[in-house]
């Protein structure tokens, strides 16, 4: 990536900027996206276990690898789930991610809106959106897997806008799901290992479940 900045003539003092801002975002927000997750999931016993028996039955179906790769972990759907409630549930980034209106104006829901204005919204708010049911302040990953097809699609096009939307979202994103697709599968591993070393230690102890973080 540096070096395209450097054969794309960009000057030192930009490129300096470049990657610290790069450095910060795909680090804090995605760590932000990993410990929320966590969060739900030690406090969720039935969906940690949900999750856990669908990564055992992977294993031992020989569909995924260790360490998992990628492509593996979009074939496992209530993995996907987990990440994008979590997501949705505690959005990484909270800022209004403004855009300015083209100069002409436009017009949003019948209200027009003068041209080069601002305009934002509230990730957090949009993210408790009424097309996600009727119980969004709840943790629930199946309601990505119950809801018919239809209602799925307004419902992934409302999570993207967690990333931005449009050719200013968030370059980082692909990225960001791939840490994500791998580091529940390898902590989950890992913790069960874990377990295996103490008698007694349940995979859904609380005592075993600080072990997560």
């Amino acid at each position: 990536m540096l070096g395209a900045f450097v054969r794309n003539g960009l000057s030192q003092r930009r490129i300096e900027s470049e990657v610290l801002f790069q450095i910060i975002a795909g680090s804090d927000t995605t760590a932000t996206g990993l410990r929320a997750t966590i969060l739900y999931l030690i406090t969720a016993p039935r969906v940690m276990e949900k999750l856990r028996a669908e990564i055992d039955a992977a294993e031992a179906a020989g569909i995924i690898s260790n360490p998992i790769q990628n492509a593996e972990a979009k074939g496992l759907p209530f993995l996907q789930a987990c990440i994008k409630e979590g997501l949705r549930i505690l959005p990484p980034f909270t800022g209004l991610v403004m855009k300015k209106v083209p100069p002409s104006g436009d017009t949003i829901k019948g209200q027009y809106v003068p041209g080069n204005t601002s305009i934002g919204h509230n990730t957090w708010s949009i993210q408790r959106n009424e097309v996600y049911g009727e119980d969004p302040e709840v943790y629930r990953p199946e309601r990505w897997i119950d809801a018919d097809s239809e209602t799925v699609v307004q419902m992934e096009r409302t999570l993207e806008l967690v990333f931005g939307y449009g050719r200013w979202g968030c370059l980082g994103k692909s990225i960001a799901y791939m840490e994500l697709n791998k580091f529940f599968v390898e902590v989950s591993r890992r913790h069960l290992l874990m377990c295996s070393r103490f008698a007694g230690c349940s995979p859904i102890d609380d005592s075993s479940s600080a072990a997560l973080i």
